[in-house]
């Protein structure tokens, strides 16, 4: 055998080689394609109405979701300004309440000032001038009371010595 016949055996087994893996990939790709077209009937059936199913709910549920969301959004607004109008209504009433408490705290001082100024008054004009007429009116007293009493009480050798007058203890 030549080379040429050599060659040809070896072109005839290679081609009747590819020819097998041929045909073998065309077994193995109708299998798959079989089995793809049998997925894909399987998700039409179970899995497309159930899309179908979630995109309606979504259709119906979208304008309630939006409806919510702006009634939210509003709401927000509204406690946002009612908090402002509190703060504010807060801040005032402290303010006004701060105002107040010094307005008393003056007020209690300026009265506690007029009340001393008025102690000091009455003693100077009232306490001071009673003590002084008292003083004089002892002394006339204890001195009247030398002169007419002492000569006609005596007991033996001994005076009677004078008692204090409850008044008189009052202004020592």
């Amino acid at each position: 055998m030549d080379k040429l016949s050599w060659f040809i055996l070896f072109t005839g087994i290679a081609v009747m080689l590819q020819a097998g893996i041929l045909a073998a990939m065309y077994f193995t790709m109708r299998k798959s394609s079989e089995r793809m077209a049998a997925l894909a009937t399987e998700v039409k059936t179970k899995v497309l109405p159930t899309v179908d199913q979630v995109q309606t709910v979504l259709t119906d549920i979208r304008p309630k979701i939006q409806t919510i969301a702006d009634n939210l959004q509003e709401s927000t607004t509204v406690v946002r300004t009612q908090v402002q109008r509190m703060d504010a209504a807060v801040s005032d009433v402290v303010d006004r309440a701060r105002l107040q408490v010094i307005r008393a705290d003056e007020l209690m001082t300026r009265t506690l000032d007029r009340v001393e100024q008025t102690s000091d008054m009455v003693h100077k004009t009232v306490v001071s001038p009673v003590r002084q007429l008292s003083g004089l009116m002892q002394g006339i007293t204890v001195g009247l009371e030398f002169l007419f009493g002492g000569r006609g009480r005596k007991n033996g050798d001994r005076r009677e010595e004078r008692r204090p007058v409850p008044q008189d203890e009052m202004f020592i």
